[in-house]
């Protein structure tokens, strides 16, 4: 194992701000970052709870949210989250789980090995199965649910404007 999952520190608070610059940088989604592209500092960002409730408001669900750490150097190549339970929202469009690789760290597996551990604590929830969803177009993304066990159930229209091609994907994994 080349990575660890670790709930967000203050430790790792410089190397997620970076994140968020270099995800602006490349004109990235912030899939499962829990919103980090609207904050302006790592306290404001990991205070998911409070902030998330303010936004999504009857919408919202509890995430865990944890950072994919490469465990060589410490460096945070990924972030992923875990939602549960699912609202109508997500079960339509957004899925249990999100993630992100930096741009620099794609195409070296992370998102697959990130996956691959959070699908262990979603067991430890209590999880029979959970859904991930991807843009049609999001090769990769579709590569790493299909390698961790995903089932394409359908293809749904994007309403919504999550994704670049206007078809969302929606695969589950049972656990």
């Amino acid at each position: 194992m080349y990575l660890k999952l670790v709930r967000p520190t203050c430790e790792y608070a410089e190397q997620v701000m970076q994140y968020k610059e270099d995800m602006l940088a490349n004109n990235d989604s912030f899939d499962g970052c829990a919103g980090l592209e609207e904050v302006d500092s790592f306290t404001e960002w990991i205070d998911f709870e409070n902030r998330l409730k303010r936004k999504y408001g009857e919408g919202y669900v509890p995430s865990e949210v944890f950072l994919g750490v490469r465990i060589e150097d410490d460096k945070v190549v990924g972030i992923i989250d875990y939602r549960h339970p699912l609202s109508p929202f997500l079960l339509q469009y957004g899925g249990n789980i999100g993630y992100s690789i930096l741009p620099s760290e794609r195409r070296k597996g992370y998102a697959g090995e990130m996956l691959k551990l959070l699908l262990v604590i979603c067991r430890e929830y209590g999880e029979k199965k959970v859904l991930l969803t991807c843009d049609k177009s999001n090769d990769a993304s579709r590569l790493t649910i299909v390698k961790n066990g995903g089932e394409l159930e359908n293809e749904v229209k994007d309403e919504v404007g999550l994704g670049e091609c206007g078809i969302i994907q929606r695969y589950w994994i049972t656990l």
